[in-house]
């Protein structure tokens, strides 16, 4: 698989890397046999990039990371995790002490000396402007408790703040074909940073694999319920904030919209990919074949400017004026 430079950090990783929030919670129930054959699968369908957090199943899914590279040394995988939110979120709790204190955990769970990259999982907006905190990771950096780190945000003006810090060397934000805001300011400013940038929720929750009808009943224990309205965390995280009913109407356009050999999801996968200045884009799966499809993207043709100017336009008049005003 094609792999791009992260940013600042200096690593490669593959095109298409592997979310991992499903294996910890939040997704209905994934077991540990299911978990071991999602990373079994992407790994060797050529994903050298896993994306992790602390607070996935509260270390569920480091753990199963760790357990499944522990079995296969010979692999090449860059593993990134995420840290803070396993507080109440004020600004007070990003300091030093409290960002060693996750990180010895985050070490532990994943079996390391040194995580290769760790981000700021969607702190409270002021946190991206606050010198402390970004000396702060500059200090794990010295300590060699982490090789390079970066941040995740909910919001466009968010990642403009903190890719102007010298330090960071990743963004991981929402883009999909519902959230194009960020085409806009964000990837250009990226790029000329020098910042990679890693894209999370490019399914919109899984609405652009075109499965759900506006009947579709989803786990007590997965997000797609209890978060629709931003119940538990940011709504934007589920379904990219578009209204359910909305986006399987539009979701049902975009997969009218795949050429021939593409499903939804692959052609989901395949613009962002083709989008400048993205690194990498993270999808989640909850089986070996759906990590598997994928990967597969990544060896897809780039898309036409047909096809790509249809995406526009169906995002333009059925999902634009309900996310843009918000992230």
């Amino acid at each position: 698989m094609d792999e791009r430079v992260i940013g600042r950090t200096g690593r490669q990783a593959s095109v298409v890397g592997l979310g991992t929030w499903q294996l910890g919670a939040d997704w209905g129930d994934v077991d540990d046999k299911d978990a071991l054959a999602v990373l079994e699968a992407a790994a060797e369908s050529g994903v050298t990039f896993f994306d992790t957090a602390d607070v996935y199943g509260d270390g569920r899914s480091e753990q199963a990371i760790a357990a499944f590279l522990g079995s296969r040394p010979d692999l090449r995988v860059l593993v990134a995790t995420k840290m803070g939110r396993r507080v109440e979120q004020i600004p007070q709790n990003y300091v030093l002490d409290n960002f060693r204190a996750w990180n010895d955990r985050s070490r532990r769970n994943l079996g390391v000396d040194r995580i290769d990259l760790v981000q700021l999982h969607c702190p409270p907006t002021s946190v991206y402007s606050s010198d402390e905190v970004f000396d702060a990771l500059d200090t794990l950096v010295e300590e060699e408790r982490v090789a390079a780190y970066g941040v995740s945000v909910e919001t466009c003006e968010e990642a403009l703040t903190a890719i102007a810090r010298p330090n960071v060397a990743s963004l991981q934000i929402i883009l999909n074909a519902f959230r194009m805001k960020p085409l806009r300011e964000v990837l250009p400013a990226a790029r000329a940073a020098g910042v990679g940038v890693i894209v999370r929720v490019p399914l919109a929750s899984g609405l652009l694999s075109g499965k759900y009808t506006r009947d579709t009943v989803f786990p007590e224990n997965d997000h797609r319920t209890y978060n629709r309205h931003g119940e538990s965390f940011d709504q934007g995280e589920t379904f990219s904030g578009v209204d359910f009913v909305r986006g399987v109407e539009a979701a049902a356009e975009f997969s009218a919209l795949a050429p021939e050999g593409y499903t939804p999801a692959q052609l989901a996968l395949r613009w962002i990919i083709d989008q400048p200045g993205v690194t990498t884009v993270i999808p989640g799966a909850r089986s070996a074949e759906q990590a598997r499809a994928n990967a597969a993207a990544a060896a897809l043709p780039a898309l036409s400017e047909e096809t790509r100017t249809a995406i526009q336009n169906l995002y333009d008049r059925r999902i634009k004026e309900q996310v843009e005003n918000r992230w």
